[in-house]
């Protein structure tokens, strides 16, 4: 079976994804991704564990809006 490659940027950049799932957990994902790495309770909990990972990893971290006409949409910084 072939080895799966990581989504990544075109610059090789790992990115993560923080999204509000159906069942109100909120989801940490690789870009791309269908199965979640791990999954927290709260949003703030999952940012943290998100940054840190980035932070490791050289990657970046992008958060879905959880609410509003916005829902899904990745927030501006």
């Amino acid at each position: 079976m072939a080895e799966k490659k990581q989504p990544n940027l075109k610059d090789g950049t790992r990115v993560y994804h923080v999204a509000k799932r159906e069942d109100g957990m909120w989801a940490v994902k690789f870009a791309g991704g269908e199965k979640a790495i791990k999954l927290f309770k709260t949003q703030a909990e999952a940012v943290a564990y998100t940054k840190e990972m980035a932070k490791n990893q050289d990657g970046k971290m992008l958060v879905h809006n959880s609410k509003g006409q916005n829902k899904g949409k990745i927030k501006k910084k």
